[in-house]
């Protein structure tokens, strides 16, 4: 099944616009979970299993696990397989390198620990991307308009279009996709904490599926997200929040609050979008 097949399934089954980063972090878990041999094993094992009804996607970063060294990439392909397989995973893993090493990493990402859908800088250029784009059962999405303070030092340049005034670079990038995304695998990145643009970027590609972070701990209006991400049939947004739903609670309840909390957000993002979906 193509990714954007399975992740609007995923999503209407689960009536959820949530995606949920896995992003452990040894230092923390939950006290009584530190001293276990398998304690980030243990932590993702229950948040899964406690909001699988809830989520669209799981997506974990992959600098969580590769700073643990070997032992953390087996620790992320044996998370990998507590999803259920209906939920499409995205690797979290930002990659963008010339086009022999952009192949050996979409090789790992896909063939080896077989993420759904990855995401990818685009700053290379489309030669950079081609390796992943190749894989047109998989998701693609690229950079575009990211969620931290530092965004607006490159992603602002304003920068000559094909027709009509510069535009900023954001944009350029976007328009690019839609160029690029000739399987119709390709996706964009845009942050939450960024609202307008993530208006103005989905009036440019009203089709692509947006993968938003920046919701919760970032300060991303999560209401904005689901109105201006989501495309016209109020889907295709895919709404990330990680620290806010898995470090709910730092109790043996960590769980049950970790459901709590993506069971609201999936309700908010619901309220925000067309009546059609989000009931």
């Amino acid at each position: 099944m193509a990714f954007l097949e399975k992740l609007l399934a995923a999503s209407r089954r689960n009536h959820s616009l949530i995606c949920i980063g896995l992003d452990p972090e040894p230092e923390r878990l939950p006290a009584h979970l530190r001293d276990q041999p398998d304690a980030i094993l243990a932590f993702n094992r229950a948040i899964i299993k406690a909001t699988a009804d809830l989520v669209c996607a799981y997506k974990p970063n992959l600098a969580f696990y590769e700073r643990l060294g070997p032992a953390g990439l087996s620790i992320l392909q044996e998370t990998l397989g507590f999803i259920p397989n209906h939920i499409p995973t995205i690797g979290d893993a930002k990659r963008g390198d010339t086009d022999n090493t952009a192949r050996q990493y979409a090789r790992a990402l896909f063939e080896i620990y077989g993420f759904d859908a990855v995401t990818v800088n685009p700053y290379l250029g489309y030669d950079s991307l081609r390796p992943f784009l190749e894989y047109q059962e998989k998701g693609i999405l690229i950079v575009c308009r990211t969620s931290n303070p530092g965004a607006r030092d490159l992603q602002d340049i304003l920068v000559s279009q094909e027709e009509g005034q510069p535009a900023p670079l954001y944009e350029y990038v976007a328009r690019q996709v839609l160029k690029w995304n000739t399987a119709g695998n390709a996706g964009l990145v845009v942050g939450a904490t960024y609202p307008e643009e993530l208006q103005r970027l989905r009036q440019i590609a009203p089709e692509l599926p947006i993968l938003v972070p920046g919701v919760g701990a970032q300060g991303g209006d999560l209401a904005s997200a689901a109105r201006y991400g989501t495309d016209a049939a109020g889907e295709r947004a895919i709404i990330s929040a990680s620290r806010a739903v898995i470090f709910a609670s730092a109790g043996r309840d960590f769980a049950e609050q970790a459901a709590y909390v993506a069971s609201t957000l999936r309700d908010t993002a619901n309220q925000a979008r067309p009546a059609s979906q989000g009931s």
